[in-house]
């Protein structure tokens, strides 16, 4: 505070000082309030997409995959534009908690600050993906992108260490998951009603986590043979899954856990602390 208030009365705007006003900004905090509810639709298509694929449907499970669903909606063009609105304003809000990041342990202040920055980038991407939807101008596919860096000097390990950080961050997930890590970021009400959001919470990260995890193992896997088609995103994990034995019902838990994390979402959108 001592901080913030030497910006003001010095006249000069800090990155730190610019970050408080913002979080202060009851617009702001509705925005960022707005993004959750929209990865909670996200993952609800996502989630049910995965379910019909283990019914034998057709069909890609992925962020662009429900984009294009909420698209065929009624007023779906306004709706994307919701939520690359929300979903920009949730990555601003991470920002901001990275500047203002203050743990007095300098490896765990700066181990945060990744992590708010990781997320920022990643509901970054996840509004790119609304805007091009939109415009109808989709981006090209994981296994293409894998294929130019197979095709680069050094590509083979660049593919591989992309692998590793996104099974990494899976493994967090399921971590964070199962620790009930994300309980301090909210205030839950009393009661029946706190506990089932905690319940929602654990089996969502879990299952985000496992699909999140697979999909860098397919980035490794690719990386190793030198085969850029078994690389993939969130669609060809879940269908890789479906693969294993009894995989039409993990593929079925795992889609019912994403439709149980995108609920999650909605209750973070009420009690998430902002």
């Amino acid at each position: 505070m001592v901080e913030a208030s030497r910006g003001y009365a010095s006249g000069v705007t800090t990155p730190r000082t610019a970050a408080r006003t913002a979080q202060r900004s009851t617009v702001f905090r509705t925005l960022a309030r707005i993004g959750f509810v929209v990865l909670g639709v996200v993952h609800g298509v996502i989630g049910a997409i995965a379910i019909s694929i283990s019914g034998g449907a057709a069909g890609d499970a992925d962020q662009d995959a429900a984009m294009e669903q909420i698209r065929q909606t009624p007023l779906g063009v306004v709706l994307l534009w919701v939520i690359a609105a929300g979903l920009i304003a949730l990555a601003a809000w991470q920002i901001a908690e990275a500047i203002l990041e203050q743990d007095a342990d300098a490896k765990r202040k700066w181990g945060y600050r990744v992590k708010y920055l990781g997320t920022a980038l990643a509901y970054l991407a996840l509004a790119g993906t609304a805007i091009a939807t939109v415009l109808r101008a989709r981006s090209g596919s994981d296994s293409t992108l894998s294929a130019q860096l197979l095709a680069t000097p050094g590509g083979v390990f660049l593919l591989a260490a992309i692998g590793v950080i996104v099974a990494a961050i899976g493994i967090a997930f399921i971590i964070r998951g199962f620790t009930k890590g994300f309980e301090k970021h909210l205030d839950l009400p009393a009661g029946n009603a706190g506990r089932g959001i905690v319940a929602f919470g654990v089996v969502g990260y879990v299952a985000k986590g496992i699909a999140v995890a697979v999909t860098g193992v397919l980035f490794v896997a690719a990386s190793v043979t030198h085969d850029a088609e078994s690389a993939g995103g969130l669609d060809d994990a879940l269908h890789a899954l479906a693969e294993l034995p009894f995989g039409t019902v993990i593929l079925w838990i795992v889609g019912a856990g994403l439709i149980i994390y995108g609920l999650f979402c909605l209750a973070r959108a009420r009690y998430a602390r902002m």
